[in-house]
């Protein structure tokens, strides 16, 4: 008999080689019918592998990101059998599952393919899937896995399979199909009810721009018709949302080749909205007690050399920026910690003194590789929302926490309210990724873990996921179409005060060093922005949305008073403008509603007699009429963060 420990802490006893889907199978049949694949003592397995000792176990089904990992790579298998069904002789490459579903690298030979052919390949795979193959594993010699695929002519495959060790070696045949493949995969291919190619691209075989291009077919599949259906409406709500066709239609902000890939430029729109964002955080930081700070856009080489910034990036950063002077090198500042340990530096420190909580928009500059860049999601020069606490080890969890709250109240006031914290730490298997010692380590995560808890956060644990010195706690957002970012980060670094030789005198009178945290709510502004526009379709909060109303005369004869309405509101520090274009009235409402303006007031003969106007909203009509003052009553309610 062998032991079987389950996630909930329970040990239950089965005979040695009982398979993930029997163990699930004693537990509930519906679980079972629903098991796409096991985690076995942290691997994961085919569901139908036997267990040979004590074991710790997880069942994985498509609601775990493992579970959905097996299901889009068992599809690229069940699509490689239908293009070799559909188009003999075709050769593959690799087809892994992606985070969005899957794809397969294959060689067509002299057949050219295109998205006319994605329905004939997709009925092919449904056809395929409805014979409910099973997904058969296998252990081959290095020896006979070469044979295989020499009789079949695929050099690819025998490409990769120099690679490997023998005894190692794995096959997985489902129907007519046989690939090379390590696993794992689902039971069957009945599990996969609705399949979409979204489209095709080329790639070189192993990255290798010096051999062939294949061909790449991206696809996702689903155990359900209505899942895919709702997936393919929010790729085109995505579509709709996307930050960088509204940020072009709002006039927020432009790139230009000439000014160089990567460097945003903001228009007087989207520099209103950011700026607002940074007095809404300044406002805040302030009450919390930091202090603002500026330092420059370059540093000294040898700045980075002592944070160990240059040995970790500095072959992939902007060059260094030689002067008259020999050998006198500066960068473009990439992060703006190291500046902070100097002004903490510059004068001597008492315990008495911390924290010391210093706060800088700090303009960076990170070298991205061109096919990388997207938006303002990935770019080359941003703006982090920095701050860098300096404390006693006493103070850590504490200090942890107001940042955690100062975060939390960014997120309200910015509508994210669907969110988890990640606890993101260091690979215990691979340690020669991080500096710092292994007492520092196991302190800072400590406190982040202690902090998480008792602020009651919805927590994951992820390991390798750490800074390369020190642990973070990284908040990982839902925006409204269910899509997951990190906005905001909170990290305790015990490295950099120690490279730096940062000091304080203590109560006892003698020197201690203290703990530095990194903190960013935002993360950069450029990038939270872009996840803002997203989020909210364009229609930002009240409080931030650079024009709250526009002033819409049905005519030129009510001009004055719409512009007396317009002078009235802007001296109450409520922000609009007026459409004074000679066009009728429902063109001018319908410009104001694709604009994505909140409030429209339009202006007539009744509205000048009585003083009024008649209020529209954006995405929703008619609000009556009003006085200037309830107006004004009525938009400050809204504002109210």
């Amino acid at each position: 008999m062998i032991k079987i420990t389950l996630p909930d802490g329970s040990v239950r006893e089965y005979e040695k080689g009982t398979s993930a889907h029997q163990i699930a199978l004693s537990i509930s049949e519906g679980l079972a019918r629903n098991v796409l694949a096991a985690v076995v003592d942290g691997e994961v397995w085919d569901a139908s592998r036997p267990i040979e000792q004590d074991a710790s176990l997880k069942l994985l089904t498509w609601n775990d990101t493992d579970g959905k990992s097996t299901f889009w790579h068992s599809s690229a298998h069940l699509l490689a059998e239908a293009l070799e069904a559909l188009y003999p002789g075709t050769k593959f490459g690799i087809g892994p599952a992606i985070e969005t579903g899957f794809y397969y690298d294959v060689d067509f030979g002299d057949h050219q393919i295109s998205s006319d052919d994605f329905k004939k390949i997709e009925d092919k795979i449904i056809e395929l899937a409805k014979t409910k193959s099973e997904y058969s594993r296998t252990a081959v010699s290095k020896a006979d896995a070469l044979k295989y695929f020499e009789e079949k002519g695929d050099e690819y495959k025998l490409d990769l399979i120099k690679d490997l060790e023998d005894g190692k070696i794995t096959f997985y045949t489902q129907g007519n199909f046989t690939d090379l493949c390590r696993g794992p995969h689902i039971p069957n291919t009945g599990f996969i009810k609705a399949v979409k190619l979204m489209n095709v691209a080329g790639a070189y075989w192993r990255g290798d721009e010096s051999r062939k291009q294949l061909t790449r077919i991206y696809g996702v599949t689903f155990p359900k018709q209505s899942e895919l259906t709702e997936y393919l409406h929010m790729i085109e709500e995505a579509k709709k949302r996307d930050h960088r066709k509204l940020g072009k239609e709002l006039e927020l902000f432009t790139f230009s080749e000439k000014v160089g890939m990567g460097l945003p430029l903001w228009l007087p729109k989207g520099t209103a909205l950011r700026e607002r964002l940074v007095n809404f955080l300044q406002k805040a930081q302030q009450k919390a007690g930091y202090d603002q700070v500026i330092t420059p856009h370059i540093g000294h080489k040898n700045l980075y050399i002592t944070s160990g910034h240059y040995d970790k990036y500095g072959a992939d950063s902007f060059q260094p920026i030689k002067t008259p002077q020999e050998g006198e090198e500066f960068f473009l500042k990439p992060m703006n910690c190291p500046h902070h340990c100097e002004i903490y530096k510059s004068k001597p420190r008492s315990y008495k003194d911390l924290p010391v909580r210093l706060a800088e928009f700090g303009t960076v500059y990170r070298y991205e590789q061109s096919g990388e860049l997207h938006g303002l999601t990935r770019v080359r020069g941003f703006t982090q929302d920095d701050a860098h606490l300096f404390c006693r080890p006493d103070q850590v969890k504490e200090e942890f926490k107001k940042v955690i709250d100062l975060v939390l109240y960014v997120f309200k006031a910015l509508g994210f309210e669907n969110y988890t914290a990640q606890v993101s730490l260091r690979d215990p298997e691979n340690k020669t990724k991080y500096i710092g010692s292994d007492e520092n380590w196991h302190l800072a995560e400590q406190a982040i873990i202690e902090a998480a808890e008792e602020k009651g956060l919805p927590t994951v644990v992820e390991l390798g996921e750490a800074a390369f010195y020190g642990p973070k706690l990284d908040f990982m957002v839902k925006d409204a179409l269910g899509r997951k970012w990190q906005l905001g980060t909170i990290q305790v670094d015990y490295n950099l005060p120690e490279r730096f030789e940062l000091e304080y005198t203590g109560s006892d009178n003698q020197k201690h060093r203290p703990v530095m945290i990194h903190r960013a709510p935002f993360g950069s502004l450029e990038r939270f922005v872009a996840v803002l526009i997203e989020h909210c379709a364009g229609n930002f909060p009240l409080w931030l949305t650079p024009e709250q109303f526009i002033v819409l005369p049905i005519s030129e004869k009510f001009e004055d008073y719409g512009k007396k309405v317009l002078e009235s509101l802007n001296n109450s520090d409520i922000r609009g403008l007026i459409d004074l274009r000679d066009e009728k009235i429902g063109r001018k409402i319908r410009d104001a509603e694709i604009k994505k303006l909140p409030y429209m007031l339009i202006i007539g003969e009744k509205e000048m007699q009585e003083g009024m106007v008649s209020v529209r909203k954006h995405g929703e009509g008619d609000k009556g009429s009003m006085t200037l003052e309830e107006f004004q009553n009525h938009l400050q309610q809204e504002i109210i963060i």
